[in-house]
């Protein structure tokens, strides 16, 4: 590749365009990475230099369930709670323990009674339990509308088959009673009301990590009410699965008991050493559209792209989830992609499944302060839990992990022809921009910038060229960078890199890309190629450009003196000659037009002089000037003459006397006597005149 060329290339766009772009060429010598460095997306040479979210304030609309010491957060110990009043109604979660959770049982006699069901549960809890079947029992004491239809498929394959002997007996000895504890302590660790976030409201929920293990210790034992049914019309029809019931229903295959293994470690760890850190949820609703007005300019978008690191790697960045709307998507089933895997080696992410609601078109959350547990390897059906994780990620002022995942769903398609809709396209930009702009208010550039990948592809059918030109948009229109994780393809990290040098160097705006997006698909999208569209009708539009610029210049640099200006329009076909009969109608036609704008002008003149004679304000020069041009045309006609002289063969005396007799003549006069000409001269005289002209021309000098 001639580097010297595409340098002189983007100078050139620069100047032409008067717009200054980070030449795509700034590189690493690293074959992973490509790109500006990964320091420039976090706007700091170290990943916790950037600025910091918000901190944890209680707000209206920010809950929050713990007690902030007014000496800030205090890492040595996990926070007292916030002190409130239970709530039970559909603006609330429903908490196991509440007075009014009841639970239909029937005694020996067949009669059915309702019961307080945080007393079945604490009964249940505190028998001992020393084996799977024994915590099957438990569970199903206080869910026994299930009990013919939960087996426990996994958790029977996980402790009796696929476990060694020693790593069971740890877990029921050891493990499982710190659980129950756990989850027991959940009326004195969680003593105010927890909000649902629900659906077109923007509210933030603040946590603490032990509040949180106590939380996900009931989802384990399966203690929340209502949270079971799949039934569409449920009171939580619209949230997640947050009960475990449903990933102890799975057939034990790898994957899922890999799943169960990062969940038992999560336990083992946090009842091992209590957190003493904060989480916050965040759902922000927003609206989007307008993109074919955005003047955003993707030059100035930074882009690393890289094929080797991770999403969850991007320490300092905000870390893009590839989320269902329904939280958590397949994390608690058989799923074990992208958002499964790091709700599992972040086992607090869980939390968020618990009041959540569906997320909509225009809607995003971000969840600040996750820890991660577990190492993983594989992915899919190959996903396999690696070992213990040891976070070292530091604290925020608000005692929260500076780490920010960002969950947005992308929209499903079966076919590529759905994706490259303008009704779709739109969509994925509105959702990723909502995303983007978190916390992002004002003119750019905001830092920490994104990492993300191939958002929506794979078991969703996005495509990876779309999806990328998507996420570039709507980066630039909030004002954020880019660093793309490939996963191992270097091709698509290559491609960005020369679809953003492409971009830059046409210096397109989102507006523009929309559009040239929405053309791309009245193509036939599924022979066609996204970027090899982008070049071709960049490169195209470019050319005519030029050509333009071109042309414009050749007229501005090349302009003809006025005299022969009103030489040419006086006698239009003069250099005529018989072999350009064809062209003289066009070229006349022509000529006459500017005559008569010329004439149109002159008399304008004559009136201004005429207006301003008695005002004697017309001075002996202006005069001169207007007689100036007639003057060189006279010099012309009298060499014509002499040389008529010399051979005899046409006569010019009686034209050229006819229009000199007063040199001084106004152009009024003159222009009248020259339409005079141009009807009585014959096209025989035309002809031997251009003759007269060109042997004019052709005499040598003396």
């Amino acid at each position: 590749m001639n580097h010297s060329r595409v340098y002189k290339k983007i100078f050139k766009t620069c100047i032409l365009k008067k717009v200054y772009i980070i030449s795509c060429a700034e590189m690493s010598t690293n074959c992973e990475w490509k790109g500006v460095p990964i320091s420039q997306i976090i706007g700091s040479d170290s990943p916790w230099g950037a600025p910091e979210f918000p901190l944890v304030q209680p707000a209206y609309n920010h809950t929050v369930l713990y007690h902030i010491p007014a000496s800030g957060a205090q890492l040595d110990r996990p926070p007292k709670p916030q002190i409130g009043k239970d709530k039970w109604d559909h603006d609330h979660v429903r908490m196991p323990f509440s007075s009014h959770s009841l639970y239909p049982v029937e005694n020996s006699s067949g009669e059915t009674h309702l019961k307080k069901r945080w007393d079945m549960i604490q009964k249940a809890l505190s028998r001992p339990i020393r084996n799977t079947r024994e915590l099957a029992s438990a569970i199903l004491s206080y869910n026994t509308k299930f009990k013919n239809k939960w087996k426990f498929r996994s958790l029977y394959g996980l402790f009796e088959e696929h476990l060694e002997e020693e790593e069971t007996k740890y877990f029921y000895d050891v493990t499982l009673p710190e659980m129950i504890k756990l989850a027991l302590a959940l009326p004195q660790l969680v003593q105010s009301p927890i909000p649902l976030l629900k659906q077109n409201k923007n509210h933030s929920i603040s946590l603490s990590q032990q509040q949180i293990s106590s939380l996900l210790a009931n989802a384990f034992f399966c203690t929340f009410p209502r949270r079971n049914t799949t039934k569409r019309d449920s009171e939580y029809a619209s949230y997640p699965y947050f009960n475990f019931s449903m990933l102890f229903e799975c057939s034990p295959s790898d994957h899922i008991l890999e799943k169960l293994k990062c969940i038992c470690h999560y336990f083992k760890r946090v009842c091992t050493n209590v957190p003493a850190g904060a989480l916050t949820v965040s759902r922000r609703a927003a609206r989007g559209g307008g993109w074919r007005e955005c003047a955003a300019r993707l030059s100035a978008l930074r882009v690393h792209a890289d094929a080797a690191g991770t999403i969850e790697e991007a320490h300092g960045l905000i870390q893009v989830d590839f989320a269902n709307k329904f939280l958590g998507g397949g994390v608690l089933n058989y799923g074990s992609v992208q958002e499964e895997i790091r709700f599992m080696i972040c086992p607090e992410l869980m939390i968020s499944m618990l009041f959540t609601e569906a997320l909509r078109p225009n809607e995003a959350l971000m969840i600040i302060g996750c820890e991660q547990y577990s190492k993983y390897s594989g992915y899919g059906h190959s996903f396999q839990w690696a070992g213990e994780y040891v976070d070292t990620t530091p604290w925020d002022s608000s005692g929260r992990r500076r780490c920010a995942v960002l969950a947005i769903d992308a929209q499903p398609f079966s076919n590529k022809s759905q994706e490259y809709r303008k009704e779709a396209i739109t969509r994925e930009l509105d959702k990723a921009w909502v995303g983007f702009s978190f916390f992002a208010e004002g003119g750019g550039p905001h830092y920490p910038g994104v990492a993300t990948g191939n958002w929506g592809c794979g078991a969703f059918g996005g495509s990876a060229p779309l999806k990328l030109l998507l996420q570039m948009m709507a980066l630039s229109r909030a004002g954020r960078h880019l660093a793309y994780y490939t996963f191992g393809d270097a091709a698509l990290r290559d491609s960005l890199m020369r679809a953003h040098a492409l971009l830059a160097r046409h210096d397109v705006t989102v507006g523009q890309l929309y559009e040239l997006l929405l053309k791309f698909c009245d193509e036939d999208v599924q022979k066609s190629n996204i970027f090899t569209f982008l070049e071709e009708t960049l490169e195209k539009k470019r050319q005519n450009e030029l050509q333009r610029e071109n042309s414009v210049g050749e007229t501005e640099n090349y302009e003809l003196p006025h005299s022969v200006v009103v030489d040419l329009n006086r006698s239009p076909d003069m250099f005529t000659t018989d072999d350009d009969s064809e062209s003289i109608t066009t070229t006349t036609i022509n000529l006459q037009s500017d005559q008569k704008k010329t004439t149109h002008e002159n008399k304008d003149s004559s009136e201004i002089l005429a207006s301003n004679k008695n005002k004697k304000l017309t001075s002996e020069r202006e005069v001169a000037e207007d007689i100036e041009p007639l003057s060189q045309t006279t010099r012309l006609f009298d060499e014509m003459e002499k040389l008529d002289n010399d051979s005899g063969k046409l006569n010019l005396n009686c034209h050229q006397n006819t229009m000199f007799e007063n040199k001084s003549a106004n152009h009024e006069t003159v222009m009248e006597i020259e339409d005079n000409l141009q009807t009585s001269i014959s096209a025989n005289d035309k002809k031997k005149l251009a003759k007269k002209i060109t042997d004019y021309f052709s005499k040598k000098p003396a």
